[in-house]
């Protein structure tokens, strides 16, 4: 083995062994929202909610900061017993109440299927807490429990 082999060999284990910054994907969070009790499900129901990556900072918030790094990873898939899953994407919008936007998005060429969420940017998405997402189909919002949080699983659909 050459002199100049070696070298390259010790640099490329110096640089294995080296500590990496976390990217955006480390930051990013799986999180399942589940019906909440309502008139219509007294005990809720597991059978409709979201499965969602999201961008969250350390209390449990959504960042808007790193949204903006991994967009592309913010997923969302919609389930709803005796419907088809329906996929789409995590969008923070600037502007709106409280300075700030977060919906869900189906389809990109129309707003009339988005989902939005009421002040998703204040709620904190840790097990046991409650938020609201307004139905695109009739307008009314519907409460969820965050079931489960835990790391974001990447390369696939939620």
């Amino acid at each position: 083995m050459s002199h100049g082999t070696q070298e390259i060999d010790a640099a490329a284990l110096r640089l294995a062994r080296r500590p990496r910054k976390p990217g955006p994907s480390a930051k990013l969070h799986q999180v399942t929202l589940t019906l909440a009790r309502c008139p219509e499900y007294p005990d809720g129901s597991a059978g409709r909610g979201y499965v969602i990556v999201a961008p969250l900072g350390p209390d449990g918030r959504l960042d808007a900061a790193l949204w903006h790094e991994a967009r592309d990873h913010c997923r969302v898939r919609r389930f709803w017993t005796g419907e088809l899953d329906r996929h789409g994407r995590l969008v923070h919008r600037a502007g709106g109440e409280g300075g700030a936007t977060w919906l869900i998005d189906y389809e990109d060429w129309t707003n009339e299927d988005d989902e939005t969420g009421y002040r998703l940017g204040t709620h904190a998405f840790v097990e046991g807490e409650y938020v609201s997402i307004r139905d695109a189909d009739d307008g009314t919002y519907h409460t969820f429990k965050v079931a489960r949080v835990g790391p974001a699983k990447l390369g696939g659909y939620v």
